[in-house]
């Protein structure tokens, strides 16, 4: 692409971003049906065997997509838990799409490898956390969740001589799992990749806060026991 047509794609895409973040308030927070409708029927044409010019697609994706997005970015949103788009967010959202990275370390990205660790750091400063702890950033609440589970996985099949990594799951000593009774849907999904099995739990009662009954947490000598909290 012409280094004056990609100027000038991208210039319209951010000029169609933030148009779409100024007209948030004087729209319905949930997409009218007919909107939807409009996107779904526009979609069933077949894929081109041409190529399509990219203006075009961008145009495409504003007009029809956008009045089809729930306005979740404006202040009368009050849905599901979605991570704040601030302009700082957003502006830098735009510039690591444009480096295009491949961010699984070093070798790939010396820059996103420096960012992630200059991020955990701050954190660990926050959250009070010795300056030896190690982490990973991920792409989200679920996949946090999975991964500190496949780590407690790891580690208590590891306390009584299991390698879960290499031995994997048959013949694995049984691990108890206990949840709280609101636990999110979200660790039961991850049960269930993680071989664990969603439906193989112990369910303890939660107070008024959704917090687990410390006193009612059932103990097994013997057995290893897997506690999950509930996602807040």
């Amino acid at each position: 692409m012409h280094d004056e047509a990609t100027r000038k794609l991208l210039a319209d895409a951010a000029e169609r971003g933030i148009s779409y973040l100024e007209n948030l308030d004087a729209r319905p927070v949930y997409p009218q049906a007919s909107h939807i409708a409009r996107l779904e029927e526009s979609l069933k044409a077949p894929l081109s065997d041409t190529p399509t010019d990219a203006s075009e697609v961008l145009s495409f994706i504003d007009e029809f997509g956008s009045p089809a997005t729930v306005a979740s970015a404006g202040g009368r949103y009050f849905g599901f838990v979605t991570g704040g788009a601030l302009p700082a967010s957003v502006a830098a959202n735009w510039l690591a799409g444009a480096w295009d990275q491949n961010c699984f370390g070093v070798v790939s990205s010396p820059a996103a490898a420096l960012f992630e660790d200059a991020a955990l750091r701050w954190l660990k400063d926050v959250l009070g956390l010795p300056a030896s702890a190690e982490g990973a950033l991920v792409t989200g609440a679920t996949m946090a969740n999975f991964t500190c589970l496949a780590a407690a996985r790891h580690r208590v099949l590891n306390n009584v001589g299991w390698d879960v990594e290499s031995q994997g799951l048959f013949d694995a000593p049984e691990i108890t799992l206990i949840v709280g009774e609101e636990v999110h849907a979200s660790m039961l999904k991850i049960m269930a990749l993680l071989g664990l099995g969603r439906d193989r739990v112990t369910r303890v009662p939660a107070d008024e806060q959704g917090r687990m009954r410390v006193e009612l947490i059932p103990t097994s000598a013997g057995q290893q026991l897997f506690v999950c909290r509930p996602v807040t």
